[in-house]
């Protein structure tokens, strides 16, 4: 880096210190808004679809659209930010998620909603990985591991805030606006944050000139719509051939990527995705991993909700209410299996993770077919619990676990594959829930019932949570192949910087 951009390389004045600190509180509170919106929804959706009449398949692109244009782009917005400075793609990023915070919370159908979540989620994708890229030049080395440990903390409270902000906000009905304060929250939080970033946040790019491998960008975003669009709109249209012909396509496009890539590396060493780091079997596992655990992740929150909201009739309030002890596992989780348990017993952590969220997925199962509709919130709190802990055990220490024997020169590359990965999955299980949710209830008779209709809810959810079980079981095994105790790669956390556009993150991946 040219000594204009490495803004830390000499000792702060006061001055400098000041502002540093204050960069950090300008791109942290820009992290906590993404985490908590790809949560903070939701909880809002029963209230979304009263208001303005959405069917489930707008109810799952409301979600499922998000994750999907966050993940599509997280690779190039890193990457543009290497190219033409971070600073000016997160002040960019931070007014596209602005803006489209506000059509969202404008929203007049189903469908202004969907495209404007879409949009957010590319604005994310711009705003998001410059975050740790500018507090790795912001800071020195030796400051960075009180910094992290701050991001750290700052990812378990989006954690724990987003469903029960989403609630409150919900539930207040704030001007008469029921859920549209979810998103006009965003907006003078946004703006303060580009007015005080212009200011506070110091500019940096990469080192040397980049190349944007726009193909690749092509080609990874066409895959990805071909595999998630046609299971998210299937049940509604009844399965229809094209959709089975797009799914088989997207397998086709992803192969052309590969391809592509492996020409691209040849032509000029600057492709989208660096396919040599799957010949690294514990890179090549940790992506499994990652992509499994997202698809978990997207089954379990949409389905959890729609359990409670729909199926049981319970307020959004008291929904957001019920999955506090649950955040407050995994944040208490992170943090104790990064600072004490990963350094000691390594892989073994991340593996009783697993095992963790089986039992407390099983216990769950066992209580909904126990207690049936007449299931009470404080009778969910032990289930809960035990799969939040499973679930904080697995998020902070899964992203060193993967980097583990990546080579240095591509670890920026490969912790930006870690997160897309992650974003994939989530996306897939968005769009799977339409097969093990809503299947099951599409199955029965139309109810004649409010108490038959709840009782399909449960059933449904209770064979949702049997796959989550199903596949948490398959994550524990390709663990195996992950190295049985992490290295220490990159000091302080910072990034790799060159031929990536991507931070390594020493703290959990920014995963929804």
């Amino acid at each position: 880096m040219s000594s204009h951009d490495a803004v830390t390389d000499a000792a702060p004045t006061e001055a400098n210190g000041k502002r540093r600190w204050i960069a950090l509180a300008i791109v942290m509170t820009a992290a906590f808004m993404d985490l908590v919106d790809a949560t903070i929804v939701n909880i809002a959706i029963p209230s979304i679809e009263r208001d303005l009449g959405a069917d489930f398949g707008a109810i799952q692109w409301i979600t499922a659209g998000y994750a999907l244009a966050f993940a599509a782009g997280l690779i190039t917005g890193g990457r543009l930010g290497d190219i033409y400075g971070r600073k000016r793609l997160f002040l960019l990023g931070t007014a596209g998620f602005t803006v489209a915070s506000a059509l969202c919370g404008f929203a007049v159908n189903p469908e202004m909603l969907v495209a404007s979540r879409l949009l957010q989620g590319a604005a994310a994708a711009m705003m998001v990985p410059q975050v740790l890229s500018i507090i790795h030049v912001t800071f020195p080395a030796h400051e960075r591991g009180k910094v992290f440990g701050l991001f750290g903390a700052i990812i378990g409270l989006g954690a724990v805030s987003g469903p029960l902000l989403g609630a409150l906000l919900t539930q207040w009905n704030i001007a008469g606006l029921e859920w549209r304060p979810i998103f006009l929250i965003n907006l003078p939080v946004g703006i303060a944050g580009l007015l005080l970033g212009r200011k506070f946040i110091t500019e940096s790019k990469a080192p040397k000139a980049l190349r944007l491998d726009m193909v690749g960008v092509l080609l990874v975003t066409g895959a990805l719509l071909m595999l998630i669009y046609p299971l998210t709109r299937g049940r509604e249209l009844d399965w229809p051939l094209w959709g089975h012909l797009m799914m088989a396509g997207s397998v086709v496009v992803f192969g052309a990527l590969v391809a592509y890539e492996k020409y691209k590396t040849k032509k000029d060493g600057s492709p989208l995705v660096e396919l040599s780091l799957f010949k690294v079997k514990s890179f090549a596992a940790g992506i499994a991993v990652q992509l499994t655990f997202g698809v978990v992740m997207g089954i379990f929150f949409l389905v959890w909700t729609l359990y409670m909201q729909v199926g049981l009739g319970w307020s959004a309030l008291k929904a957001g209410l019920t999955g506090v002890p649950f955040s407050i596992a995994v944040s208490v989780a992170a943090g104790i299996s990064v600072q004490k348990l990963v350094p000691r017993f390594g892989r073994k952590v991340l593996q009783a993770g697993a095992l963790t969220m089986v039992a407390g997925v099983l216990l769950y199962l066992f209580e909904a077919g126990r207690y049936g509709t007449g299931i009470a919130s404080w009778q969910m709190i032990p289930p809960l619990v035990v799969m939040g802990l499973g679930m904080g055990l697995i998020v902070a220490p899964l992203t060193d676990a993967v980097l583990s024997d990546v080579p240095k020169e591509h670890a920026g590359s490969a912790s930006g594959l870690i997160n897309t990965t992650g974003q994939m999955g989530n996306a897939l299980g968005l769009g799977l829930v339409s097969v093990v949710f809503f299947g099951v209830i599409d199955d029965r008779p139309a109810p004649t019932s409010p108490a038959e209709a709840s009782a399909a809810f449960t059933d449904a959810f209770q064979n949702a949570m049997g796959w989550v079980a199903g596949v948490l079981a398959v994550i524990f095994l390709v663990m195996f192949a992950l190295p049985s105790k992490p290295k220490q790669h990159l000091e302080g956390g910072g990034d790799e910087e060159g031929d990536t556009g991507v931070t390594v993150e020493k703290e959990p991946a920014l995963t929804h």
